[in-house]
């Protein structure tokens, strides 16, 4: 008892401490605000074009998907976000709850998760210029290419260093235009579905049979799809309302039934235009958008508005992702971690400015050597491979709070079972893929050694900074 005691009174302490810090932010993020950042960084535009791979059974694997890690998801971080509602999420939950080291591992392996996402982005913002300008050498040239990553990047950590008075208006008009992409998509389909029939039945409510590659799919669609619950717990220490915990926990309420039906919507409309075989796993909502305004006798221009669209989809995500990113640094800072400049705040607008421009100069750095293929682009497609992972990393020690602290009713643990094996699964199939490989050990120990390489730089990094500031204290 003395001990449960002692561990209340140095959470408790730790948490006073952090609401201090937190309180030199600005104070920006509503209810609407969270609710529209939580579909932006959930609700990914290629996932229902792998679920349509299944078929009539998409619904039976998104409902299973929904109710065995989204929704057990959606209990551990509403449960640990009202224990620690605090500007960090995942980093303070995991420090506070295990220790500190891990913490900064999960810390570390969000952080760069980002920053390959945030990479990609010109990659993606050229290939759909490409598209709607129906100038195919944008996506075909390297300058190009590079040109529009410099452009994008600049543009999105000058946004990210303005911070949320302008940042919630942009991830907030984004994440309502992704929601007005899959309403445009249902409008298109409903009408076909009815009048000239379905390319492929679009539902079915029977079981269907469990195979590996299913399975594949169910911790995809899981997992990946569904993952990024804890995104706005990140920013509680930026939300205005004086109860944090009670307006994140609102906010999610309102965004689960959305990005659920999107999701299951999304891909039934998908399959009422294009049969499994045929689906562009790439861009499957402009393959539903294009064939929907054919069918009802759009002109071209129309196409390149839903591209328009989907490129500012992309850039809204990627500058969550920024904004995401940009914290952790701030945070390991305030435990003296990491260099002063990474919590500096910028005066006028109060955003963490050193780490926003270093995450910034390091996802253009992996943007423009990737553009040019400097090196193997194996390594590339290995370091993607590997962050995912990473990122998955990161849910495993959040499940495994309930588990290992006992904290909290028998439902939050079921559901902190339910989340772990699922993102276990997810991992499994990451390491030992099922589709077909050139060498299926090689391909797991490149995968396996690149997380292995990135935790043991960032244990380094940390075990370095610790002594560091044990000898400053001394």
């Amino acid at each position: 008892m003395f001990v449960h005691n002692s561990w209340m009174l140095q959470d408790a302490a730790a948490e006073l401490k952090i609401e201090l810090q937190s309180s030199e932010l600005r104070k920006e993020l509503r209810v609407t605000d969270l609710v529209f950042t939580q579909v932006l960084g959930i609700v990914g535009l290629g996932w229902i074009g792998t679920a349509g791979k299944l078929g009539s059974h998409q619904l039976m694997f998104w409902l299973a998907a929904i109710f065995l890690f989204y929704l057990p998801s959606a209990v551990v971080v509403i449960h640990l976000n009202n224990e620690m509602p605090l500007e960090g999420g995942l980093y303070q939950w995991a420090k506070l709850r295990f220790n500190e080291i891990t913490g900064f591992l999960v810390a570390w392996n969000l952080w760069i998760y980002c920053v390959v996402m945030v990479s990609q982005v010109g990659l993606i913002v050229a290939n759909n210029l490409s598209y709607a300008m129906g100038e195919p050498w944008i996506a075909n040239s390297k300058p190009a290419m590079i040109g529009v990553s410099v452009v994008t990047i600049i543009g999105l950590v000058f946004v990210a260093r303005v911070g949320f008075s302008v940042g919630r208006w942009v991830q907030g008009l984004c994440g309502f235009m992704l929601v007005a992409l899959f309403v445009a998509m249902a409008v298109f389909a409903l009408p076909r579905w009815f009048l000239k029939g379905a390319a492929h039945p679009p539902l079915a409510l029977s079981l269907p049979t469990l195979t590996l590659i299913n399975l594949n799919i169910l911790s995809k669609i899981g997992f990946g799809a569904l993952g990024g619950f804890d995104t706005i717990a990140m920013f509680a220490g930026e939300c205005r309302a004086s109860d944090a915990g009670a307006t994140i926990r609102r906010s999610m309420w309102i965004a689960t039934p959305v990005i659920a039906g999107a999701f299951v919507i999304g891909t039934a409309c998908l399959l009422v235009f294009v049969k499994p075989e045929e689906i562009d796993l790439i861009s499957p909502i402009t393959q539903v958008l294009s064939r929907g305004m054919e069918f009802a006798g759009f002109s071209g221009s129309m196409a390149a508005i839903a591209t328009a669209l989907i490129v500012c989809t992309w850039l809204g995500a990627a500058l969550l992702n920024i904004n995401y990113a940009s914290r952790l640094p701030m945070v390991a800072g305030w435990d003296h971690l990491l260099p002063e400049w990474c919590m500096r705040l910028h005066p006028e607008y109060r955003t963490p400015v050193g780490s926003i421009v270093f995450l910034g100069s390091v996802s253009l750095t992996i943007a423009v050597l990737s553009t040019l293929g400097v090196g193997n682009q194996e390594a590339f497609q290995i370091l993607q491979s590997g962050c995912g992972l990473a990122f998955a990393f990161t849910y495993l020690v959040m499940f495994a709070i309930p588990l290992v602290t006992g904290e909290g009713p028998m439902l939050l643990r079921a559901a902190a079972v339910s989340g772990f094996l699922m993102t276990l699964l997810y991992v499994f199939f990451s390491v030992f893929p099922i589709v077909e490989v050139v060498d299926r050990t090689a391909f797991a120990a490149k995968i396996g050694g690149m997380v292995f390489a990135l935790n043991a730089a960032g244990a380094l990094l940390y075990w370095r900074a610790a002594a560091r500031r044990r000898a400053g204290s001394s």
